[in-house]
């Protein structure tokens, strides 16, 4: 069976937000799946920063640049068409690595290619709460940082989706958490829905003069921004703090990143420890992660709110309201 795909070509290095001057929207045949691989027609599309990191031509990345002329890559949940896969049969609704498109031929073991808990309320939380940005705040706080309960966490770009896992989790394990986002609105959302301590809202206010309030420090600070939020945290760590860098957007669309934190001096005189946070490093415990993330989601004690846009050519809209901040919670493409 030949399948028509429609996906998102990769034509130049995007500068800044330009996305629409370095992306096409394309079609190509598919061929039949070989051994291992299967067909996949997506319903939804996942939105991730590091994405942007794949357009550049950095070489230093944790995965190489996006060859020029290729399909962008990205997560998917959709349903298998036609398989040569041991393991996966057409109707399985699936989630695993492919193209921004409506079909994927992917190789099922490569991929990651997973089947999907059925017994989910809504099929879009494989991509958030019960998802790799699930894995990736489970992972970052208890077996890279080591979260202890009692302890002070501070979370940046906290209303977005990992962070605003990482904040319930905290939570959910009896810590303090404090959330850094953009807007007031987003603020409210983490003290009222999400029910963290506080929020500080880093466009109104003086974020270091903010943490320097915080009796005893910060313990562990989950860093996704980098560049000025590091350098406010770092003077307000708490001895022995604990940082782990899951994300450092600020830099994404540079081609040489970040320049490091002025404020490097901190870590060595709270004596902190400054980790790396990458969940393909812990795949393997994936099984470890879903039953406590489940446990919480069917308690009521996570969740993930959608920033949800309509429509595969509306791809590029969705990924800048990403990177421009102007989202909250998970941004997804819906192409059913």
């Amino acid at each position: 069976m030949s399948v028509q795909a429609r996906y998102w070509r990769l034509n130049a290095r995007p500068e800044g937000h330009d996305y629409a001057g370095a992306l096409s929207l394309e079609t190509r045949a598919l061929g039949a799946p070989k051994p291992g691989e299967v067909i996949v027609k997506a319903e939804y599309l996942s939105m991730d920063p590091g994405v942007r990191v794949w357009m550049t031509a950095r070489e230093d990345s944790y995965s190489p640049p996006i060859p020029l002329g290729a399909p962008m890559q990205g997560q998917f949940i959709g349903t298998v068409v036609e398989s040569a896969a041991d393991g996966f049969a057409a109707g399985d609704t699936v989630r695993g690595f492919g193209q921004w498109a409506d079909h994927s031929l992917v190789d099922a073991t490569m991929s990651g290619l997973s089947k999907l808990d059925p017994d989910v309320r809504d099929v879009r939380d494989h991509f958030g709460a019960l998802g790799l940005n699930g894995w990736t705040a489970l992972c970052g706080l208890r077996d890279v940082l080591n979260l202890q309960g009692g302890e002070t966490v501070l979370v940046s770009a906290a209303a977005g989706a990992t962070g605003s896992v990482a904040c319930q989790i905290a939570r959910n394990m009896g810590c303090t958490v404090i959330g850094i986002a953009g807007s007031d609105a987003k603020c409210a959302y983490l003290t009222g829905t999400l029910g963290i301590a506080r929020a500080i809202n880093y466009k109104r206010e003086d974020v270091a003069a903010a943490l320097a309030r915080i009796e005893g420090g910060i313990n562990v600070y989950f860093e996704n921004v980098g560049g000025a939020l590091l350098d406010a945290a770092l003077p307000n760590m708490a001895m022995y703090g604990r940082i782990g860098i899951c994300g450092l957007i600020e830099g994404y669309t540079s081609d040489s990143g970040l320049p490091g934190p002025a404020r490097f001096d901190q870590i060595l005189m709270k004596r902190l420890t400054v980790s790396g946070i990458f969940l393909p490093d812990f795949m393997m415990k994936g099984i470890d992660y879903y039953p406590p993330l489940k446990q919480w989601y069917d308690a009521g004690k996570l969740r993930l709110d959608f920033d949800e846009t309509r429509g595969l050519e509306n791809v590029l809209v969705a990924f800048t309201r990403l990177m421009t901040g102007q989202n909250t919670g998970k941004v997804i493409v819906d192409i059913r």
